[in-house]
């Protein structure tokens, strides 16, 4: 998976995911939404199959990079559970 800054504020990240689609994005954004700290969350794309989607991030405290990485560590941490459940 790469990933293109296209945008960093203090408070909000937008980044392009290339070559990623729901299966990737929907989770992450749930994970997204529960963090207490994230103030808003989305993805958007222009058309559906030929543009990469846009992952917007704004929080109220912290870093809007550490809200992602503490989502997807906690994705990980979920699939790795079920791993070793089956």
């Amino acid at each position: 998976m790469n990933i293109n800054l296209l945008q960093k504020e203090k408070d909000l990240m937008e980044i392009e995911v290339i070559g990623e689609n729901d299966t990737l994005l929907a989770p992450l954004l749930t994970e997204l939404l529960a963090d207490d700290k994230v103030d808003f969350a989305t993805y958007r794309r222009s058309h559906l199959q030929l543009d990469n989607p846009v992952l917007v991030v704004r929080v109220v405290e912290g870093k809007p990079q550490m809200a992602l990485k503490r989502a997807a560590k906690a994705l990980a941490n979920e699939f790795k559970e079920m791993k070793e459940k089956i």
